[in-house]
């Protein structure tokens, strides 16, 4: 098994899509850290040798990745909060920040549905 930044990647993938386990690392940076390091995209990442797995862990040193990435991120995210921004307080009232519609879904970043109280309904 290969590490690189403390990442376990997966053996049975090709080199290409298993660097993207690594965050940071999406298809086309995979694609261009293999094509640098002179390591074959097609080739599993459990056939990799010692060399070939220390050329892609100097390759992938270059590029701002995992802890540095996250913390970067969340310091972006933390500025914009303290200078109120429309996205930081998108941020602060935990709604959807890239203009997305929150009439009907945004599920994901208000949580479950809150009950509204029992509403009698108007009879005639």
């Amino acid at each position: 098994m290969a590490r690189i930044k403390n990442i376990e990647l997966p053996g049975e993938k090709h080199t290409c899509i298993g660097l993207t386990a690594i965050y940071g690392i999406g298809r086309s940076l995979a694609n261009t850290i293999c094509d640098n390091a002179g390591v074959d995209r097609e080739k599993k990442i459990k056939d990799l040798t010692d060399e070939e797995i220390t050329k892609l862990r100097s390759e992938v040193d270059k590029h701002m990745v995992e802890g540095d990435l996250r913390r970067e991120v969340q310091l972006n995210i933390k500025n914009k909060m303290e200078i109120n921004s429309y996205q930081g307080t998108r941020h602060k009232k935990g709604l959807p920040v890239h203009g997305q519609r929150t009439s009907r879904n945004a599920r994901t970043r208000k949580g479950k549905g809150k009950v509204v109280a029992n509403k009698k309904k108007a009879t005639k």
